[in-house]
C-alpha cells in the first residue's frame, strides 16, 4: 500500500485549506470474535471523521473488509514492513501517530491489553514493563502522543475479565489516561453468559464523539 503518498497528499490538501477539518480517528482492532463488528464500527465513525484503520493478524480472521467504507484506508502488520526500504523513509506507526487526534481499539484482546505500557513516573519519564510492540498495532501505541485521547474497548471470557493480570493491566493503562469504555454482560460467542462483551459500536462512537466534542468545546480540541 502506498500509504506514503497518502500522507503526504493530505499534508498538501491541509496547508492549502487551513479552515475546520474533520476529527481524525485511527479505528484499531486486535483477534477477539468481536472484530466481526469492526466494519460497523468504522461505518459509524466514518459519517463523522476521517477514519483510518489497523488490524492485527489475528483480528484478521473475523474481520470483513467488504463491510468496511471504501474511503477508510485499511492497514495491517505487512504495511508496517513493506512501506520501508531505506534510511529516510516514513514509518508507518510514526505517521499513523502523527496523523490521528484520537485512537480507538475496539476490540481489544486479553492478549493485547497485556502489551500495554504499565505505568508511568511521576517525573513523567516511562518505564515499560510489558510495553511490548510486536505488531503495527502495538507500535502505535508504544509510540502514541499521550496528551491526545486514546480509548480501549475490551472484549474477552468473562473470567478472562475477572482474572488479577486484568485488573492489573487496567489499573497500569488508567496511569496512562486511556480511557476504558467497559464490556457489558450478555451471552458471549464462547456460550458463556457474563461481563465481557464488547460495547456495541454505536455506544463506543457516541462516548468518544462526546468527549472530542466536549473537550473542543473547553478550547483543548486540537482541530484548525
Amino acid at each position: 500500500m502506498a500509504y506514503s503518498e497518502t500522507m503526504s497528499a493530505e499534508r498538501e490538501t491541509i496547508q492549502m485549506n487551513a479552515g475546520p477539518r474533520k476529527p481524525r480517528i485511527l479505528l484499531a482492532a486486535s483477534g477477539s470474535v468481536a472484530a466481526i463488528k469492526f466494519g460497523n464500527l468504522c461505518h459509524s465513525f466514518s459519517e463523522w471523521a476521517e477514519v483510518r484503520a489497523v488490524a492485527t493478524k489475528s483480528s484478521l480472521h473475523f474481520i470483513d473488509r467488504a463491510s468496511l467504507p471504501k474511503e477508510v484506508i485499511f492497514y495491517t502488520d505487512d504495511d508496517e514492513w513493506s512501506s520501508w526500504n531505506k534510511i529516510g523513509d516514513s514509518v508507518l506507526h510514526i505517521e499513523l501517530r502523527r496523523w490521528a487526534d484520537v485512537m480507538v481499539i475496539a476490540p481489544l484482546s486479553a492478549n493485547t491489553l497485556g502489551k500495554a505500557p504499565l505505568f508511568k513516573t511521576c517525573s513523567e519519564i516511562w518505564k515499560i514493563a510489558g510495553g511490548l510492540c510486536d505488531n503495527l498495532l502495538t507500535c502505535v501505541v508504544r509510540a502514541w502522543d499521550y496528551s491526545k485521547p486514546l480509548f480501549i474497548a475490551p472484549a474477552m471470557n468473562t473470567f478472562m475479565w475477572k482474572n488479577p493480570f486484568t485488573e492489573r493491566h487496567l489499573m497500569s493503562i488508567d496511569e496512562l489516561g486511556i480511557s476504558l469504555i467497559p464490556p457489558v454482560t450478555k451471552k458471549l460467542a464462547c456460550g458463556d453468559y457474563g461481563n465481557g462483551a464488547m460495547a456495541e459500536p454505536s455506544l463506543i462512537y457516541q462516548t468518544v464523539r462526546l468527549f472530542y466534542e466536549s473537550r473542543n468545546q473547553s478550547g483543548d480540541g486540537r482541530v484548525g
